[in-house]
């Protein structure tokens, strides 16, 4: 039968299970709206911006497991899910997103809307393609899922032109797909693996790093298996806190710029250093020179390029991660190494990271979190409120974080939280965000609105940008360049000292969050803090701002400076940490 390609478009959908469309109506895909009137099966999400949408469509990715779908017009909005784009190909989330173009005769011509979309975007995904030929259509977005999802998870961009989405043609879709020249690696080599292990099992001072690759894999259970049968202590990377619930006795916490004392000095003190699924990018790994420098490191990733292309390693194995921890438990044995545990003990209780202070502190807000919601899925925006909320939040199997690790996008946090509830409508979502990233898709409240998302979003208020703030106070003699949140037209070029005579904050975020039908707290006392979660917890169908307001130059600590070791840390403000009782590396 013959039907236009925005028939087929609709039928691929369904095809591919997809049940939610994170879309944005413009001239270029009109048809393929018009596709969509009535459908029952596909449930639209409109949201208020293009960045909003693809966010939401990662927060559903990454919270359910199922590949996320955006679809929006050419031009603008195209280029307004760039930022969404590289968010989630770093982060390794599967998505298929969907632009309209103009017509084949006119790509090329400067058309109105017109972009190279797949120019723009091939760096930042793992594939774009535009459509020029009708009877490509079906095999096209069988491709885009099956590349979405294979090997190592990302992006894939489908450029569709309007006349293409107009011609008639077959309303064939494939059952399978193969792609020459496109085999990610399914096997995983056992001597390999048996070389590992036996480096494993010789070590006196071993750890475990696990990021983001093993959540990817769902391989959080097969992970905690391996390390209780072989009582190695498990690190992590911000994208792979929960693999281990972090309550367990062996998890030591995460490791790199903001990691706890007792993760960074392990890991430049272990003799063995096991990583599985990260890429040891620069935020973990220090001056790379003196980076777990005493060790033997042995490496799995799905994706080879990341093996030795930052670290250099001794034992790399090219595999899934899940795959590789099934082997590895085949042949994992307690190992001898209670001395070397208990060290790590010691240094976790010596350097605790704790907020020691009295009034409201991001601390005491994540703790009380922590014990209202059980069952959760929690968006963090980027700054200071992630790397507090990696810090504090209890995760395990039945709580989940979701934030942007390897871009950092601010902005990512509430949309997020969006796509999340939308695919977990029964478990609570909390947002927590900073007062400069949740301004950045505030119009994303709207859709919260209309779709009644009961969605608990805390805002850190502490009038700055405060992960720069907290660098220019540290490093750079406290020039607050263009950080206050509070500035205005007659304040003092040069101010460095937040006082109660400051101008007040733009905007009112309780009266925001009012103006769009939602309900606002403000929080200024501790005793305050459990009474607003509970009822943004008990609260139905539209969504809960709490803003915290916060001291206004809190730090995270501890903090490696720039250019230096792990070892290399602040502890607390303005105090260089010098314990060579426990090290024997240089301090800065």
């Amino acid at each position: 039968m013959n039907v236009t390609g925005a028939e087929l478009f609709v039928k691929a959908l369904k095809e591919e299970g997809v049940d939610t469309l994170f879309a944005y109506p413009g001239g270029q895909v009109i048809d393929l709206f018009d596709a969509l009137y009535g459908e029952r099966d596909i449930h639209i999400i409109l949201p208020r911006h293009e960045q909003g949408l693809i966010h939401a469509a990662d927060g559903y990715a990454r919270s359910t497991g199922k590949v996320g779908v955006c679809l929006v017009t050419s031009g603008p909005g195209a280029t307004n899910l760039v930022t969404g784009i590289a968010t989630a190909n770093y982060d390794s989330v599967p998505l298929v997103c969907f632009t309209g173009q103009v017509p084949t005769n006119l790509i090329g011509n400067d058309a109105f809307q017109e972009v190279d979309i797949v120019g723009i975007t091939r760096s930042i995904c793992k594939c774009a393609i535009t459509v020029r030929r009708r009877q490509d259509l079906a095999g096209i977005i069988k491709r885009a899922f099956y590349i979405a999802k294979a090997g190592k998870p990302g992006v894939v961009v489908v450029d569709l032109p309007k006349d293409i989405q107009q011609e008639y043609g077959s309303d064939e879709y494939p059952d399978k797909i193969e792609i020459r020249g496109y085999k990610p690696n399914t096997c995983v080599h056992t001597g390999q693996i048996k070389k590992a292990m036996e480096v494993l099992n010789n070590a006196q001072r071993p750890i475990f790093l696990v990021g983001g690759g093993v959540k990817n894999s769902h391989a959080a259970l097969e992970m905690q298996k391996l390390a209780e049968l072989t009582g190695v202590p498990v690190i992590t990377t911000i994208m792979g806190k929960g693999v281990l619930p972090t309550v367990h006795n062996l998890y030591i916490g995460n490791i790199g710029i903001h990691g706890s004392y007792a993760a960074n000095t392990a890991i430049s003190q272990c003799d063995v250093l096991f990583s599985i699924g990260t890429r040891f990018n620069d935020r973990i790994t220090g001056k790379i020179e003196q980076f777990a420098s005493k060790a033997t490191i042995i490496h799995i990733d799905i994706d080879s390029a990341s093996i030795s292309r930052n670290i250099v390693v001794d034992i790399p194995i090219v595999a899934d991660a899940k795959k590789a921890i099934h082997l590895l438990i085949e042949k994992a044995m307690p190992l001898n190494i209670e001395t070397w545990v208990n060290q790590i003990y010691k240094w976790k209780k010596q350097h605790p990271i704790t907020m020691k202070k009295e009034g409201i502190t991001p601390e005491k807000i994540i703790q009380n979190i922590n014990q209202i919601f059980d069952d959760a899925i929690i968006t963090t925006d980027v700054g200071q409120n992630q790397l507090w909320a990696t810090q504090f939040l209890d995760l395990d199997d039945k709580k989940q974080m979701l934030t942007s690790g390897g871009l950092g996008t601010m902005g990512y946090g509430f949309p997020a939280a969006i796509g999340a509830k939308i695919g977990n409508p029964q478990t609570d979502v909390v947002v927590i965000s900073g007062d400069g990233g949740i301004q950045m898709n505030i119009q994303e409240m709207a859709t919260a609105i209309v779709y009644e998302l009961p969605i608990t979003i805390c805002i850190f208020n502490n009038g700055y940008l405060g992960n720069v703030r907290q660098w220019q106070e540290l490093f750079f003699d406290r020039h607050y360049s263009s950080t206050c949140m509070r500035y205005r037209k007659s304040c003092a070029i040069d101010c460095n000292t937040p006082t109660k005579s400051c101008p007040k904050y733009t905007p009112d975020f309780i009266k925001l969050a009012q103006s769009y039908g939602a309900n606002g707290i403000r929080v200024t006392q501790e005793k305050e803090i459990k009474t607003a979660l509970q009822t943004a917890k008990n609260t139905k169908k539209v969504p809960t701002v709490i803003e915290f307001v916060i001291d206004r130059e809190e730090n995270v600590m501890p903090i490696v400076p720039p250019g230096n070791a792990l070892n290399e840390m602040i502890i607390e403000r303005e105090e260089l940490l010098n314990d060579e009782k426990t090290m024997d590396m240089p301090v800065c």
